[in-house]
């Protein structure tokens, strides 16, 4: 990978979507894509580089991955996203940049100079996460110093443990975009999630 990226991504879409019914990464938005391909798409507009951590045997020649993206297949995704988090973290454990940040295959909707915004303020000391109208959301962006506790992750939980051990080295930044708060779970936040999206962009700014 590019010694020069300073920011990494990496994408988390290894889980088995239990609650959607069927392989919601192939489920299609209104413009047809594919709910990973309009996920990876947003994310190669920010990120030189991006990782995406995908299960044991998933296949990958129908989701179009933007030139950019490297795959690595994990036999640990059953364990949960903290798992497949770990995984990721350690297939990138060598790479130069000062940050990762962790995206989610499922959140379409995070806009580009959203990521840009987090990007700018990431360092190798600081855990970044972006806030809309007082939420977290993602992606949230590690320092290289959280990277070996990263590795450590287990089971279903993901980073907010880790988070929640380092308040004085956590950052918030507030942002106008929903879409780091949309995830799907269900067919039907397709449909519902893109809506809202779409509204937040169509208001106009207040001066």
């Amino acid at each position: 990978m590019n010694s020069e990226t300073d920011v990494v991504g990496l994408v988390l879409a290894a889980g088995r979507a239990t609650r959607f019914g069927t392989d919601k990464r192939r489920a299609r938005l209104a413009d047809g894509r594919t709910l990973l391909e309009a996920s990876l798409a947003n994310a190669a507009e920010a990120f030189d580089e991006l990782l995406l951590v995908l299960r044991d045997g998933d296949t990958v020649d129908d989701l179009h991955l933007p030139p950019q993206v490297r795959v690595i297949h994990t036999p640990l995704a059953e364990r949960g996203l903290g798992a497949s988090l770990a995984a990721g973290a350690e297939a990138l454990s060598s790479h130069p940049a000062k940050a990762l940040a962790v995206l989610l295959g499922d959140m379409p909707w995070v806009r580009p100079d959203t990521c840009a915004s987090l990007i700018a303020v990431a360092d190798a000391a600081h855990i970044v996460q972006p806030r809309h109208d007082g939420h977290p959301g993602h992606p949230v962006l590690f320092g290289r110093a959280f990277w070996p506790a990263l590795c450590e992750l287990d089971g279903d939980e993901g980073a907010r443990s880790l988070i929640r051990r380092h308040p004085e080295h956590y950052q918030t930044v507030d942002v106008a975009d929903p879409g780091i708060l949309l995830d799907v779970d269900r067919p039907a936040d397709l449909n519902e999630r893109s809506a809202t999206a779409v509204a937040s962009t169509s208001r106009p700014v207040r001066s």
